[in-house]
C-alpha cells in the first residue's frame, strides 16, 4: 500500500484504470478566465502577484509499476486510448522487467514528497504536501479526494517536470481536470510556474557536472578531451513545435526546445565553456515514418572518437530523478554504446533530493503565497521566470486537440 502523506492514508485501486478524460471544463466562477484557479488566477494575467492562502501543495507524478503483475496494467495506462495490444506493449516491459518489474519513480517521489514537507515544515508553512500520480497509485483523483477529506479547499500543484512540452506540462493540467471532473470537489487549484531555469532545478546539474568532471580526472583524462551529452526526452516535432506558449513565436522546436538549449548554455557558463557540448534526445517511440527532436544520444557519439574525444558526460537534463527512462535508456543502453566506441563515460547526477532543489521547490510555494512579482522572481536565463498561468493555446496536442485543463486560460 502507498501512503499519501504523513498521517499514512494508504492509495487503493493501484490496477484500476486511469480516471476518464473530462468532457467538459472545470467550472468558471462569475467572469473568470482559468478554470477552478484562485482569486490570483482565474483573470487570467500571466503572473499571479496577489497573495493566496493555499492549504495543501499536491506533488504531480508520472506513476509506475510497483512489481511484475503491475507492468503491463500500468503500460496500459500510458498508452489508453490508442489500441495498443499487450503483446506491443510487453516489448516495452521488458525495461521495467530487468529491475524486478519496480519503477523507481515512486521510491523517489514518496523520498521528495516527505524532504518538501520537512522544507515547508522547517519555514513555518503548515502545509500537508499530497502526492497524485497520472498512471498509477496514488492517482491524482485519489489525492484530491484525501485532501478535500482532510478539510482542504485551495490547492497549489507542483508537476515533478521541469519544460514545457505537452507531456511535461499541459497534461498534467488535463490530469487535474479529470481528476475534478471525476470527483466533483469544490477545490480551487493553481500550479506553480514551470521551474526549468530555476536555480533550484540547474545547480545540482552543475554540482553532478564538476562532479563527473572529477572521476574523469581520476582516470586520467582531461575534461577537454571530453564532449558533454546534455540528454532529454524526444518528443515529435510537431509536439516540440507547439510548446510554449503561441504568442512567444518560438519557432521550430518550440519552447520545449529552446528552454532546454538556454540552460544548458547556463550550466556551461557557470562551468566556464571548458569543453564542446551538445544537445541530445533519448526514449523515442511511436512510427518511425513520425519525425521526432534528433540527434538520438547513441546515434550522437558514433563519430566522438573519429574528432579525437576519449570521453563522454552524459547529464540527464531533463529529468528530476533517476526513473526508468534514465536507469535503462542512459545507464543501461547509453553507458553501452559508449563502451563499444571506447569512449569512456561518466553519467551525472539528477536533481534527485538535492537541497537546493528541494529548497527550490519550496521557493516556488513560497513565491505564490507571498504573489511575489516577476521581476522579483529567481531565474537563470533570459526566457525565465515561466507564467504562472498557462497561455491560451500553449502545448498543443496536435492529435487530441485541447482538452479542459486546470491553472490556463482556456482552451
Amino acid at each position: 500500500m502507498t501512503a499519501l502523506h504523513d498521517t499514512g492514508v494508504a492509495a487503493t485501486g493501484a490496477a484500476r484504470a486511469k480516471v476518464p478524460a473530462a468532457t467538459r471544463p472545470a467550472p468558471l466562477a462569475e467572469g473568470a478566465l482559468v478554470p477552478a484557479g484562485t482569486a490570483a488566477t482565474r483573470g487570467g494575467a500571466p503572473f499571479a502577484t496577489q497573495p493566496v492562502d493555499y492549504d495543501a501543495v499536491l506533488l504531480l507524478g508520472f506513476g509506475g509499476p510497483e512489481g511484475q503483475d503491475d507492468v503491463i496494467p500500468f503500460l496500459r495506462n500510458v498508452t489508453a486510448g490508442r489500441g495498443i495490444p499487450d503483446e506491443r506493449l510487453e516489448e516495452v516491459a521488458h525495461h521495467y522487467r530487468h529491475f524486478g518489474g519496480v519503477s523507481p519513480i515512486n521510491d523517489h517521489n514518496r523520498a521528495l514528497r516527505a524532504a518538501l514537507q520537512a522544507e515547508l515544515d522547517g519555514r513555518g508553512h503548515r502545509l500537508p504536501v499530497y502526492w497524485g500520480n497520472r498512471n498509477w497509485a496514488p492517482y491524482v483523483d485519489e489525492a484530491l479526494q484525501r485532501a478535500f477529506d482532510d478539510g482542504h479547499r485551495s490547492i497549489l500543484a507542483i508537476a515533478t517536470s521541469a519544460y514545457s512540452s505537452y507531456s511535461s506540462c499541459r497534461q498534467y493540467r488535463e490530469d487535474l481536470a479529470d481528476a475534478l471532473e471525476a470527483t466533483g470537489l469544490p477545490l480551487e487549484i493553481d500550479k506553480v510556474r514551470e521551474f526549468f531555469d530555476h536555480p533550484g532545478f540547474v545547480t545540482p546539474f552543475v554540482d553532478g557536472l564538476r562532479a563527473g568532471i572529477a572521476q574523469l580526472a581520476e582516470r586520467g583524462i582531461d575534461v577537454a578531451d571530453a564532449e558533454i551529452l546534455f540528454s532529454t526526452h524526444s518528443i515529435p516535432n510537431v509536439d516540440a513545435d507547439r510548446s510554449g506558449a503561441p504568442e512567444d513565436g518560438f519557432g521550430p522546436g518550440g519552447a520545449y526546445l529552446a528552454q532546454h538549449l538556454a540552460v544548458a548554455e547556463q550550466i556551461m557558463a557557470q562551468l566556464g565553456d571548458r569543453c564542446p557540448w551538445q544537445l541530445v534526445f533519448q526514449s523515442r517511440s511511436g512510427p518511425a515514418h513520425v519525425p521526432w527532436l534528433e540527434p538520438d544520444i547513441n546515434d550522437a557519439m558514433q563519430d566522438l572518437p573519429a574528432r579525437g574525444r576519449k570521453a563522454v558526460l552524459i547529464v540527464p537534463l531533463g529529468f528530476v530523478s533517476d526513473h526508468m527512462e534514465v536507469m535503462w535508456d542512459l545507464d543501461t543502453e547509453a553507458l553501452q554504446t559508449a563502451a563499444d566506441l571506447g569512449l569512456a563515460a561518466v553519467r551525472t547526477a539528477t536533481p534527485g533530493l538535492h537541497p537546493a532543489f528541494v529548497a527550490g521547490l519550496a521557493d516556488l510555494v513560497e513565491e505564490r503565497l507571498q504573489g511575489t512579482p516577476p521581476e522579483r522572481r529567481p531565474h537563470l536565463t533570459a526566457l525565465g521566470p515561466a507564467y504562472d498561468v498557462c497561455r491560451p493555446g500553449c502545448c498543443e496536442n496536435t492529435h487530441r486537440g485541447f482538452r479542459p485543463a486546470l491553472a490556463g486560460v482556456i482552451p
